[in-house]
C-alpha cells in the first residue's frame, strides 16, 4: 500500500461544516499530490449524492463514481482526520475520511484493506487519536490482504 499511500496523503486534526467540504478536502489532497484531476473531486462528490460514502463505524470512503476513471492519473489514498468529526446521513459521524482513486480494478484490493483495518474498534480509536503520521501509516501496513 506504500506507493499509493504515504505521510503527504494523511493530514490530521481537520474540521469542516459539512460532508461535501470534507469529501472535497479529501479529493483536493489526491489532486495535490499528482494521483487525479480536479474534476475527480465532482465524481466524488455525486458518489455521495448517488450512495453514501459512511461505511459505518466512523468511516466515510469517498470515491468516484463509474465513468470518472478518466480523472484518475495513478492510484492513491488520501486519509483525513477529523476528531470532532463530521455529519453524514442518519445522524452518523465520521471521524476517518479516507478518499480512494484507483485505476483500473486496484481500488477494490485498497478497499478491502481500509474496511479489514477499519472493522477493528481498536483500530478506529488510534486512528482517530494519533498526532503521528508514521503511526496512521503503520496502522494499515500491518495489514496484508
Amino acid at each position: 500500500m506504500k506507493k499509493i499511500f504515504s505521510e503527504d496523503n494523511i493530514i490530521l486534526n481537520q474540521s469542516f461544516k459539512d460532508k461535501y467540504e470534507a469529501i472535497t478536502y479529501a479529493g483536493e489532497i489526491l489532486v495535490k499530490n499528482g494521483y487525479t484531476t480536479p474534476e475527480y473531486i465532482e465524481s466524488m462528490l455525486e458518489r455521495e449524492k448517488v450512495a453514501s460514502v459512511y461505511i459505518g463505524n466512523n468511516v466515510a470512503i469517498p470515491h468516484g463514481v463509474s465513468g470518472s476513471e478518466k480523472n484518475i492519473l495513478k492510484s492513491g489514498i488520501s486519509f483525513v482526520q477529523v476528531p470532532d468529526g463530521v455529519p453524514f446521513d442518519n445522524g452518523e459521524i465520521a471521524y476517518l475520511i479516507i478518499g480512494i482513486a484507483g485505476k483500473g480494478d486496484e481500488h477494490m484490493g485498497y478497499l478491502e484493506q481500509i474496511a479489514f483495518v477499519c472493522s477493528e474498534e481498536e483500530n478506529i480509536i488510534k486512528l482517530k487519536n494519533s498526532v503521528n503520521k508514521e503511526e496512521i501509516l503503520k496502522i494499515f501496513e500491518e495489514v496484508s490482504i
